[in-house]
C-alpha cells in the first residue's frame, strides 16, 4: 500500500464515490451545484480568489451578476442565516496580488457588507505561500486540486481557439486582444470521511490564522453534484500535505514522501501533468528508474513556456536541467516530455498537478514538482489508490482516465489512443505513433540554451527555495540541490 498515514499521507479514508473533474468549466458547475445544497458550512481554501469570477462566462467574459462567485456566496449566506460561509486565502505579496487584479483588497471590500467571513492568511514562513485549493461543503462533499478561483482559470476540455467566453476585450473590427489563454486544470471530488478530513484541514488553518476554531458541522448526507458521474467506488483516498517549519509548527513533507515511494514502486508507467518540473529530488528519482533495464516509462506533460516573465526566467530555465537529467538517464528509450497546443498551435497553460502510477494510484492536488511544494509552501494532494475487493474496477478506471487525458491532448477518440498504445507496446511509443500519424497537438518540449544569467538562476534555483532555511539565502541552494539529488536516487534503490 502506498498510502501510509504518518508517512506518505496525513489521513487515509474510504470514499463511497469519487471522481476526477477535468478543466474548470465542469469544476465551477459542480462546485456551484454542491454549494447550493449546503446546510451548515461552506469552506473555500485558495491561493487566489477573485470575487468577480463567473461560474458560467458568456462571450466577452460577461454574465449575470448573480453568477459571480462573490455575489453567489453572499446570496447563499443571506438566504440561509445559519449557513457558515468562510473563505481563507493567502495574504499574497504585492507583485502576486497585482497579477490577480488586487484580489486581497477587492475581497475585503466585497464581503464587508455580508456575513461571509473572508480572511487573508499570512501565518507561514517568510517567502512561502499558502497554495492549497479546496472547497468543502458540510464536511460531506470535498473538492481538492490545482484550480483557484479566477476568470483566467476558466476553460473547457476542448481548449478551443478563439473561444469568445475567454475574450476580455472586443474591438469594433471584430478582433479580440488580451484574451485568456487556454488552460488545463484537474480537481478531485470525494464524499464522506475524506471530505470531513478536508474540513478538519480547513479548520486547523483557520485556527492557526485567526486563533478561532470553527465548530464542526453536524453530520449530513453527502449531496453529490448530479452532473458529475462517480468514477470510483469504495476507493481508498489519502490526503498528503506540505508545510514548512514555522514557529512551533513542525515541517510536514508527506507530498515529497508519496512522490518518492510511488516512483520507487512504479512498474510500467509514471504519467505526470504539472505546472513546473524543477525539483532535483524528483528528477533524480525518475532518472534512477529510467536507468533500469525493466523500469517504468516516464511521460511528462507541461506548458511550452510559462505565461509570466518571472517564471520564464526562473522555473522554465531550471526545467531544462530537470529534463536533461532524464534524457541522460534514458538508456532504454522510455522517456517523453511534451507540451500541448490548441488546434491552431497556441499555448495551453498546464496548471494541473496530477500523477498516475500504473493502474494503482491517481494523485490530484496543489503541489508542483518543484522545491517549494516539497518543503516550503502549504500544499494538499488527494490520492486515489486501487486496493481491496473494489480494486479491479478502480484500477481499470485509473487507466481509463489516463487514456481520456492523453486523448484530449491529442484531439482523438479514446479508442484510437487505446489501440495505438496496445499496438506500440507502451504509452510513449503509442503517443509517438499517433503524433507522426497527424495528431500533432502534443509537441516535444524544446530546451533553450541555459548560459550566463540563466545558468546562474538554474544552478541556485532562484525563485524556488527548498525550505525556510534557504528562503532568503539562495547561496545555499546549489549544495541543497546536490543533496536533494542524492536523496532522490537513494530513495528508489
Amino acid at each position: 500500500m502506498l498510502l501510509e498515514p504518518g508517512e506518505t499521507c496525513w489521513r487515509r479514508e474510504t470514499s463511497a464515490r469519487a471522481a476526477l473533474i477535468v478543466d474548470m468549466a465542469e469544476y465551477f458547475d459542480a462546485a456551484m451545484a454542491a454549494m447550493r445544497k449546503a446546510k451548515h458550512t461552506v469552506y473555500l481554501l485558495n491561493w487566489a480568489f477573485e470575487p468577480q469570477t463567473l461560474f458560467h462566462p458568456q462571450p466577452g467574459c460577461t454574465g449575470p451578476e448573480d453568477d459571480r462567485i462573490a455575489n453567489f456566496l453572499k446570496r447563499l449566506s443571506k438566504d440561509n442565516p445559519k449557513l457558515d460561509v468562510r473563505i481563507l486565502c493567502w495574504q499574497s505579496a504585492l507583485p502576486v496580488a497585482a497579477t490577480q487584479n488586487w484580489f486581497p483588497l477587492a475581497d475585503r471590500k466585497t464581503f464587508a457588507d455580508s456575513t461571509v467571513k473572508f480572511v487573508l492568511d499570512g501565518k507561514l514562513p517568510m517567502g512561502a505561500s499558502h497554495h492549497q485549493k479546496a472547497i468543502i461543503v458540510d464536511d460531506a462533499i470535498g473538492f481538492c486540486g490545482g484550480g483557484d478561483i479566477g476568470p483566467d482559470r476558466w476553460d473547457t476540455h476542448h481548449h478551443l481557439d478563439d473561444d469568445p467566453r475567454r475574450e476580455k476585450t472586443k474591438h469594433a473590427h471584430g478582433n479580440s486582444e488580451n484574451d485568456f489563454d487556454s488552460r488545463h486544470e484537474v480537481m478531485g471530488l470525494v464524499e464522506g470521511e475524506p471530505a470531513k478530513a478536508l474540513g478538519v484541514l480547513f479548520r486547523e488553518r483557520w485556527a492557526r490564522c485567526t486563533g478561532e476554531t470553527p465548530p464542526e458541522p453536524p453530520q449530513v448526507r453527502p449531496a453529490w453534484p448530479s452532473r458529475v458521474k462517480p468514477q470510483f467506488n469504495a476507493v481508498e483516498v489519502g490526503l498528503s500535505r506540505t508545510h514548512g517549519a514555522w514557529k512551533h509548527h513542525p515541517e510536514v513533507r508527506e507530498v515529497e514522501r508519496l512522490h518518492l515511494e510511488s516512483i520507487g514502486q512504479a512498474k510500467r508507467c509514471i504519467y505526470m501533468e504539472n505546472q513546473y518540473f524543477t525539483s532535483p529530488l524528483i528528477a533524480a528519482a525518475l532518472a534512477r528508474r529510467l536507468e533500469e533495464r525493466d523500469g517504468p516509462e516516464v511521460v511528462l506533460i507541461g506548458t511550452e513556456h510559462s505565461p509570466s516573465f518571472f517564471d520564464q526566467a526562473t522555473m522554465d530555465r531550471t526545467r531544462v536541467k530537470f529534463i536533461e537529467t532524464l534524457e541522460r538517464a534514458d538508456k532504454h528509450g522510455r522517456f517523453q516530455a511534451y507540451s500541448p497546443v490548441t488546434t491552431l498551435g497556441r499555448i495551453i497553460i498546464v496548471h494541473a498537478k496530477l500523477t498516475i502510477i500504473d493502474d494503482r494510484l491517481l494523485r490530484i492536488g496543489s503541489a508542483n514538482i518543484n522545491n517549494r511544494s516539497m518543503g516550503l509552501d502549504t500544499e494538499c494532494d488527494l490520492s486515489f489508490e486501487a486496493n481491496g475487493r473494489t480494486g479491479t474496477g478502480n484500477r481499470a478506471e485509473i487507466i481509463r482516465l489516463r487514456t481520456r487525458l492523453l486523448a484530449h491532448w491529442l484531439g482523438c477518440d479514446d479508442a484510437i489512443l487505446e489501440t495505438a498504445v496496445r499496438n506500440a507496446g507502451g504509452v510513449g511509443a503509442g503517443l509517438e505513433l499517433l503524433r507522426h500519424g497527424g495528431y500533432a497537438r502534443l509537441r516535444p518540449i524544446e530546451l533553450p540554451q541555459v548560459k550566463g544569467v540563466a545558468a546562474l538562476i538554474s544552478t541556485y534555483h532562484l525563485g524556488d527555495p527548498f525550505s525556510p532555511a534557504d528562503g532568503w539565502r539562495p547561496w545555499r541552494r546549489k549544495a541543497q540541490s546536490e543533496s536533494a539529488a542524492r536523496r532522490g536516487r537513494d530513495a528508489v534503490r
